[in-house]
């Protein structure tokens, strides 16, 4: 099957499921204890206390791509991402993403995905990360391993994102960007990481395998 058909209902689906979340705010998965293929989330810095986060700003430096920051803000939407699987390994909505499971994030709000390579970061000179594709398609540098320590990525759990194809862990050590994203701190990619490196599951919808709006049932998210 085509990718590129894939990958426009998957966002619309992500929409979709943000969307059903402010008008039924209790009544997708909110009772689950870990994360799902399909959901839609935010995920906070442990240690610095930012969301993870995107939009239409590209750097000036490095790759060019579409820049990937941290926020404080709780209630931003362009902070969050949609929990999906990669090329060689569909996720099915509402499964449990297992601990060293491949997936990718895609950002809804503008639909490209978490992204790292060897370009330097613009504050830190650490690996730069970005958001990057279209409708959710980009290659393989889009995909992360989820780090943690049991079977299943558990919500109330940190956890590690180790980019697959570098090894490096995304991580935020606290620089802070001036104009036009003033006070946004730096997202970047780093070997090891430590205790910048580790990540939580906040807000968001978490889809189980019967719940929520028609388009969940029975697709898998790619």
């Amino acid at each position: 099957m085509d990718s590129v058909k894939l990958a426009l209902p998957s966002r619309l689906y992500a929409c979709l499921v943000v969307f059903w979340a402010i008008l039924f705010p209790s009544s997708l998965g909110s009772e689950l204890t870990f994360v799902t293929c399909g959901s839609v989330l935010k995920l906070l810095n442990v240690k610095h206390n930012v969301r993870l986060h995107s939009h239409d700003v590209r750097y000036g430096s490095g790759s060019g791509q579409q820049s990937v920051t941290g926020v404080t803000s709780v209630e931003d939407s362009n902070s969050y991402w949609s929990v999906r699987g990669t090329g060689g390994a569909a996720c099915l909505r509402g499964n449990a993403v297992q601990c060293g499971q491949n997936i990718r994030l895609t950002h809804v709000n503008t639909g490209r995905n978490l992204h790292s390579h060897y370009f330097s970061s613009p504050l830190s000179s650490n690996q730069e990360v970005s958001a990057f594709g279209e409708e959710g398609e980009g290659d393989h540098l889009d995909e992360w391993i989820v780090e943690c320590g049991g079977a299943v990525w558990k919500r109330a759990e940190a956890v590690r994102l180790r980019h697959k194809a570098t090894e490096a862990a995304l991580a935020v050590t606290g620089e802070q960007y001036g104009r036009p994203i003033n006070g946004q701190r730096e997202v970047h990619a780093m070997a090891g990481g430590g205790q910048h490196s580790l990540w939580k599951a906040m807000e968001g919808v978490f889809v189980k395998p019967a719940d929520g709006p028609p388009l969940a049932h029975a697709h898998s998210e790619l």
